[in-house]
């Protein structure tokens, strides 16, 4: 998932940060900041943030869809007349 040139330590990230950010916005590949030689954190830069936001919204609402088909195949959903009814008698 992550190429070696994408792993920095925090340090050099705290020193060089505009060079980071060129780079991951330039590449679109995030970069993973270390403390001690451990994953700390995460640089994306906001285009590779925004498409992976909206792939996040397109999972959702394939979920739900699911959810739906599943309802309808179980028989969990109420005739849109007796919905349409309950709502003249409110």
């Amino acid at each position: 998932m992550f190429q070696l040139e994408d792993i920095h330590p925090l340090t050099d990230f705290q020193g060089n940060a505009k060079s980071h950010l060129n780079r991951v916005n330039k590449t679109g590949r995030p970069e993973v900041l270390t403390v001690n030689g451990r994953a700390e954190a995460v640089l994306l830069g906001c285009k590779a943030y925004e498409k992976m936001q909206d792939a996040i919204e397109e999972l959702d609402a394939i979920k739900s869809i699911q959810v739906s088909l599943n309802e309808l195949a179980t028989g969990k959903t109420v005739p849109a007349k007796a919905v349409h009814q309950r709502l003249r008698e409110l």
